[in-house]
């Protein structure tokens, strides 16, 4: 079989999509099925030198701008470009799972979408609009869709030519809206390729969940009661409609098939329309790192941890909570928070205290540089202050939540750490010089986690191999494999924070008026979203309180269970188990 990946994370991961792709292609079960896997997308502008563009280990085969031409790609491919009037890069690139250190090389297509033949491009909106309903007209401005759209032909030609008179099935599969137009014209003009879209969100609930102040809380009982009374999703947000991923995911209906990596996905897209069902929506979760460590590996990683928030605070706490996630609305942040305010006392009861990192950026990665002088200058990151290198995009919104917090909290402390990478580079002089990430996953006891919009979440769960306490809201994709991998026998190792379904609100209000449960549940802003995060905040407190290993055989324990469950959903359970009696069937 034939695998061909269409993504914007080609080249570098910028999102969780370059993971994803990672942990399936280097599965043991991928490898036996697949003989030959490519990655295809735009070529982005400042792309880099020849030398690195296709990242370490990378090695560019065909390339007119760098002057890498002749020989059979020139052949293959220069009649291509000469069609679509368009540059395109060919090359491999080793692909390697972080955690296995598992290795795989891949071929990639790359194409300079700035410069097309606007007549065929033009030819194709107008067949993708005939034969699936996407509109190109009002969109043509928005280069997030234009690009993918020009995508489409010169990739699946390119791709076409490389494996001319291959007998192995060809797979496609369109990684979220980017690559859904590739796909579309695969299902045009490549019978003998069979064409997936694989949802890892879908894109156009997202900013409805986000932008409404019931978030979650109304989103998901709106949906309930909307589909018992055979509304979509368009009927009931109407702002769906102006949304141009909207149309193109929409469009997904006519594939061969469709990936979700989660049980929400599936229900969102079904809410969206009535095409999609069981028969062609399949689950197919995302995979989660498994690595053993020993008791004494997680003690150590512990020890550096809690060394590194004694020079930051001036005490060593016997916990380490973590958030590891871009500080976005989505990923409910001030969940955490509610969550430390009412597990505070239970701490200071007895006599324990806690750190809080919270490690992401929107501002990119800080200059070393830049770390060292605000370390030096005013205690960065114990202290902030507003404005690049320091604050921006947003993340002072999340520093000012943390700052109130810390003035009335006592046995908890939290810090915003508002860069990418954990080691003395990154974060400062006060770590110590052998610190790595790792550490941060293998030393941590609690990693928070509960999103109002998350299709999966495969960061909530990085710390089960290692024996962490996930604490996850019930709407994160990643929650239904754990109650699958789980059943009846939980472990101990995930606590589900319910911010949707608590009292069956929907079920209740439908009970009562279905011809007005919708636009009452439509109703549900931030107060009674507020009431709700306050009660689960105590349940969930309680619960992590009486989680926490407090003896060695507990911390083995824990260990030993969150091993155990991460294994049964690692990616080659993934693989064998959804995947590919899927694709491959």
């Amino acid at each position: 079989m034939i695998v061909a990946h269409v993504t914007h994370e080609a080249v570098e991961n910028i999102g969780g999509i370059g993971t994803v792709i990672a942990g399936l292609v280097t599965a043991e079960a991928y490898r036996k099925k697949v003989s030959r896997s490519f990655l295809i997308g735009p070529k982005f502008a400042g792309e880099k030198t020849l030398a690195d563009r296709l990242g370490p280990h990378g090695e560019v085969l065909y390339c007119r701008a760098d002057g890498k031409i002749g020989g059979e790609y020139e052949k293959i491919i220069r009649p291509v470009e000469e069609r679509y009037g368009c540059e395109i890069d060919f090359g491999r690139r080793l692909i390697i799972e972080p955690y296995s250190g598992k290795n795989v090389l891949i071929d990639v297509i790359l194409v300079d979408v700035s410069v097309v033949n606007i007549e065929r491009l033009n030819t194709f909106k107008g067949r993708l609009f005939e034969k699936f309903g996407v509109t190109s007209d009002r969109f043509e401005n928005i280069w997030e869709y234009e690009q993918y759209v020009r995508l489409a032909e010169p990739a699946c030609d390119t791709l076409r030519a490389l494996i001319n008179g291959a007998r192995n099935p060809v797979v496609i599969l369109g990684h979220e809206f980017m690559g859904m137009p590739t796909v579309l014209k695969a299902k045009l003009d490549m019978p003998e390729s069979r064409a997936y879209f694989h949802a890892h969100e879908v894109a156009s609930v997202r900013p409805v969940v986000e932008k409404r102040s019931g978030h979650d809380t109304m989103f998901y009982n709106v949906m309930s009661a909307a589909r018992r009374k055979g509304l979509t999703l368009e009927e009931v947000f109407d702002e769906v409609a102006v949304n141009f991923k909207h149309r193109l995911v929409k469009a997904a209906k006519y594939c061969d098939g469709v990936l979700a990596v989660g049980d929400f996905v599936r229900e969102e897209l079904e809410f969206m329309s009535s095409d999609f069902t069981e028969s062609n929506v399949h689950l197919v979760y995302n995979g989660i790192p498994s690595n053993h460590i020993t008791l004494d590996d997680k003690i150590r990683s512990r020890t550096m941890l809690c060394d590194y928030a004694r020079k930051l605070l001036g005490y060593c706490p016997r916990w380490v909570f973590t958030h590891v996630a871009r500080p976005v609305l989505s990923k409910g942040i001030w969940r955490d928070l509610r969550v430390m305010h009412e597990l505070d006392a239970m701490l200071q009861q007895r006599g324990e205290t806690a750190v809080y990192f919270m490690l992401g950026t929107l501002g990119g990665v800080r200059r070393p540089s830049d770390v060292m002088r605000m370390e030096k200058d005013y205690d960065w990151p114990v202290t902030h202050r507003l404005g690049y290198p320091d604050l921006c995009g947003g993340e002072d919104v999340i520093s000012d939540n943390i700052d109130a917090f810390n003035v009335s909290h006592q046995a908890v402390h939290a810090i915003l750490i508002n860069q990418w990478g954990f080691n003395r580079q990154a974060c400062g002089e006060r770590m110590d010089v052998d610190t790595t990430i790792a550490d941060l996953r293998k030393g941590c006891d609690i990693e928070f986690g509960m999103s109002v919009y998350e299709p999966f979440g495969i960061s909530q769960l990085e710390g089960l191999t290692y024996g962490a306490l996930s604490v996850i809201s019930n709407i994160c994709g990643c929650a239904g494999f754990v109650g699958l991998t789980e059943r009846n026998q939980p472990t101990g190792n995930v606590i589900v924070g319910d911010f949707v379904r608590q009292k069956n609100i929907a079920d209740e209000i439908y009970r009562k008026n279905p011809d007005k449960a919708v636009q009452t549940l439509l109703s549900l802003g931030r107060e009674q979203r507020d009431q709700i995060e306050k009660m689960e905040g105590r349940r969930l407190a309680r619960q992590i309180d009486s989680l926490l290993p407090r003896s060695m055989g507990e911390q083995q324990k824990m260990l030993e269970g969150g091993l155990e469950l991460a294994d049964k959903m690692s990616w080659q359970r993934v693989v064998s188990e959804m995947l590919m009696p899927v694709i491959a069937g």
